[in-house]
């Protein structure tokens, strides 16, 4: 059975940049143009040929509904990243409890003397790199961190790409964050580093 998430759940963030907010079906087009707009980055982060060239926008639609559900159930967490008042989307965060079902099957290994089941959260999140102004990555990490700490109430959570995604590992290593784990998830060449 899935593990759900048992602290509070905010309603989404706003800053002056981005507001984040639950993502719905009915965002499908718009988050359809961010990730084919965003997708050989996607695919570094993913390890995976997801979103295929020819995704569409109804494909699309069935996994936000699948998102949608499991964010109400309180299994997992997405929030679409956008911009405000065109509402254009810049991204997206993901938020899983460390014993989300896909995590269980991966090889998590330490890094140092952390442990895997001390953890609240485990945050992955993506920016639209032709859209975003420069730095939005570092600005979003940032607030997220925050909106973790105030809102969520946790402060033991954790930063997780791939290391082949070279832009955000390396944004991740430019943090005050240190590397806590290694993941590999299975059928996936790349290791995932998972910064805390």
């Amino acid at each position: 059975m899935p593990s759900t998430y048992a602290g509070p759940v905010p309603a989404g963030l706003t800053t002056a940049e981005f507001v984040l907010r639950p993502i719905t079906a009915a965002d499908a087009a718009n988050d359809h143009a961010a990730l084919m707009d965003t997708r050989d980055d996607l695919r570094l982060w993913e390890q995976s040929s997801w979103p295929a060239d020819d995704f569409t926008v109804e494909a699309n639609r069935e996994d936000l509904q699948s998102l949608e559900a499991r964010h109400a159930a309180g299994r997992a967490f997405t929030y679409t990243v956008v911009a405000p008042g065109t509402g254009e989307c810049l991204g997206c965060v993901y938020l899983f409890p460390p014993d989300a079902t896909f995590l269980t099957k991966a090889t998590i290994t330490p890094v140092g003397a952390d442990a895997w089941t001390d953890l609240d959260l485990v945050v992955y999140f993506w920016t639209r790199r032709t859209r975003t102004r420069p730095g939005l990555d570092e600005r979003l990490l940032a607030a997220l961190r925050a909106w973790l700490a105030d809102e969520w109430r946790v402060d033991r959570f954790v930063v997780v790409t791939n290391e082949q995604f070279a832009r955000q590992a390396e944004l991740l290593r430019g943090s005050d964050l240190r590397q806590r784990f290694e993941l590999v998830e299975p059928g996936k060449p790349g290791t995932y580093l998972v910064f805390g």
